[in-house]
């Protein structure tokens, strides 16, 4: 029975100290892992995000320039079709899109020969009606000669004037129809109404066009305008001298315009009113060229950052802002949108003057963040 219970005592023995070494063992591979995590948040914790000085933005009081998106597009102060004003084949259309005219150039011609041919036939009735005239005179004259001296009666002498008053007509008549003809005979020269560029080509030579057909168009891109539209209520706010930043589709730079016109009368249905604004002189603008921006009606002077470095990914608007080289995000109040140096800013409330924030290219980044500004923390 004692050999029984020191067997017992002996595997109870062994099953302890097995249980203490396995619970010894675990516990220190516990430690070693806390100690390798620890390593690894610690060597997170000193690597620093690297970014460039342009990649931070400043708090500071700027003056917003307060006004309406307008958008629209360009339209040429000075266009105009070259029309047919006469019927007849196209002859010697040489120019194309893009050349350049001369006001008064001229561009192509209509066959004339059946405008001359009619033109000879009305100076020559113009010619058989002058010598009836003569005819006429001269009856008149010696009637009245003999009017005088009392060989005829004065009935005879107005019989005479009756006929001389009909071949003067009939004269004035045919001259007037050799004019029209005549006139008919220039117009078979087509001459540029204005100078400019072609910007459409709308015939070709041979074709038979008839009266007023389209032959070319001609735009002045010198002057040029953006045809915008705003609503009836916004339209109060505008009036001519007022200034606009317009960014064209594709273009860096803006281009500045300003309001000389106002369509006196709404669109109708919609209600919105037409603005003409004059652009300033580019040679790289064109006419039917789309462009949006801001028309300025007022400013404001306010705190103010780039609206792209205000983040909106939280349930409230937050900007990431610089504490020493550390990320902090700061909640906002958003104001007034304006624009000043060329981009869109806004006003905020929460952050001091002269605080220092991330731009939204950046991206978002956690908070605490170690930052490294050109090789340095800040």
């Amino acid at each position: 029975m004692m050999k029984i219970q020191l067997k017992w005592l002996v595997i109870a023995a062994a099953l302890v100290a097995l249980g203490a070494g396995g619970f010894h063992t675990w516990q220190t591979r516990k430690q070693q892992q806390q100690l390798i995590v620890a390593q690894q948040e610690s060597q997170k914790s000193r690597t620093a995000v690297q970014l460039a000085a342009t990649d931070v933005v400043t708090v500071q009081t700027v003056v917003l320039s307060q006004g309406l998106p307008i958008s629209g597009q360009t339209k040429a102060v000075n266009t105009a079709f070259v029309k047919a004003r006469v019927a007849g084949e196209l002859q010697d259309l040489q120019v194309r899109e893009g050349d350049f005219l001369q006001a008064g150039q001229v561009i192509a011609r209509i066959d004339s020969t059946e405008y001359t041919a009619r033109l000879r036939q009305a100076q020559q009735q113009a010619q058989a009606a002058k010598a009836q005239v003569d005819i006429a005179q001269r009856s008149f004259d010696n009637n009245r000669a003999l009017v005088d001296q009392g060989f005829i009666s004065k009935t005879g002498l107005d019989a005479s004037a009756s006929n001389l008053a009909a071949a003067q007509a009939s004269f004035s008549a045919a001259q007037s129809g050799a004019d029209v003809l005549q006139k008919a005979l220039e117009d078979t020269v087509l001459r540029a109404p204005i100078a400019g560029q072609v910007a459409q080509r709308l015939a070709q030579s041979g074709e038979r066009v008839g009266v007023d057909s389209r032959i070319v168009e001609i735009v002045d891109v010198r002057r040029l305008e953006l045809e915008a539209t705003v609503g009836a209520a916004e339209a109060l706010q505008v009036s001519v001298g007022q200034t606009a930043q317009l960014r064209f589709e594709g273009a860096t730079e803006l281009v500045a315009a300003r309001v000389v016109r106002m369509n006196p009368s709404a669109t109708p249905g919609s209600r919105a009113v037409t603005v003409y604004l004059a652009l300033s002189g580019n040679e790289a603008l064109r006419q039917g060229l789309y462009a949006q921006g801001l028309l300025a009606t007022g400013s404001l002077s306010a705190l103010a950052l780039p609206l792209s470095a205000v983040r909106t990914d939280k349930p409230a608007p937050y900007v990431q802002m610089l504490e020493g080289d550390r990320v902090r995000h700061v909640p906002v109040v958003l104001g007034a949108r304006g624009e000043s140096n060329q981009q869109t800013m806004v006003a905020v409330s929460g952050l001091p003057e002269g605080a220092k924030v991330l731009i939204g290219g950046v991206g978002p980044m956690l908070a605490d963040t170690l930052i490294s500004l050109n090789g340095g923390a800040k």
